[in-house]
């Protein structure tokens, strides 16, 4: 009998510790944003323009630069900014429903949504890419750079990364 308690006692400490698990990384270290009404994106010659956008709705987290996801409208025209390389968009909650990371990551391939730079290495190693539809929707997001991935990786450095903290 008193393996069987034992069994049922670390089943139990188990499906706690898995449950408290999942919610922690699926709910508990998100934050909502608060709504915002534009973004500021870096350009090529080292400017910045500002681009308006409603209807925002946004999440991330302290524990990691690559929990930000937003959605959002950009009001028409919707500008013609430089591309992004090698945008690859990460999932995310399924609770947070506006972002769908397979479907924009098919829609980037296809060329029916193009992404674009808004801030470079906001935390070494980590950028803020933005995906744009011609319809004004557009999708933000945190993605590894290439000196980020070399880094992490334990490669040399490209030449353009600034030094590593």
């Amino acid at each position: 009998m008193t393996g069987k308690l034992i069994a049922l006692f670390l089943l139990l400490a188990a499906a706690l510790a898995g449950g408290a698990m999942y919610y922690f990384q699926v709910h508990a270290l998100y934050d909502r944003l608060e709504p915002r009404s534009n973004l500021t994106l870096a350009l090529p010659d080292g400017t910045t323009t500002r681009l308006s956008i409603a209807d925002f709705d946004g999440i991330d987290s302290d524990s990691s630069p690559l929990r930000l996801r937003a959605c959002f409208t950009v009001p028409p025209p919707v500008p013609d900014l430089p591309p992004y390389p090698a945008p690859t968009p990460l999932h995310a909650p399924g609770w947070f429903s506006c972002f769908d990371a397979g479907a924009l990551t098919a829609n980037l391939d296809a060329g029916r949504a193009t992404a674009h730079l808004v801030e470079g290495n906001f935390v070494w190693g980590f950028d803020r890419v933005l995906a744009l539809y011609p319809d004004g929707r557009g999708y933000l997001w945190a993605q590894m750079n290439a000196c980020g991935q070399a880094h992490f990786d334990g490669r040399p450095l490209p030449a353009d990364c600034p030094p590593a903290p």
